[in-house]
């Protein structure tokens, strides 16, 4: 039941996005962008961690869980830190994602060669 759950909440951030893309005329960059900010949001009033823990995968994998992770990590380390927590809670919770982002895509740069 959990996979069941997380195809349909991961499937619908995935309408969602397709919605403002192709309703609203929005870029995928600017798509990318309204997505971060509404998992932002969602964390910064404590709903993305039920979210998560209700549809596991399906929360956690899309584009909003970046704008969980830098707002529960900034939230996080401001309680522990003070306001530099804000800056250092950031780059806590997310350097294993940015990191593995440049990794790959630099490896992926040397295998495949655009054309142009």
């Amino acid at each position: 039941m959990q996979f069941l759950w997380a195809f349909i909440v991961g499937g619908l951030i995935c309408v969602i996005g397709q919605l403002l893309m192709d309703g609203a005329k929005l870029t995928p960059a600017h798509t990318m962008s309204t997505l971060v900010v509404a998992g932002a949001v969602a964390d910064a009033f404590g709903l993305y961690d039920p979210l998560v823990k209700f549809a596991g995968a399906g929360a956690s994998v899309p584009i909003t869980s970046f704008g969980n992770s830098l707002v529960h990590g900034a939230l996080t380390e401001l309680e522990k830190e003070g306001w530099i927590g804000v800056i250092t809670g950031i780059f806590d919770l997310t350097a294993a994602g940015i990191s593995s982002a440049i990794i790959f895509s630099f490896l992926a740069a040397l295998v495949v060669r655009p054309k142009g």
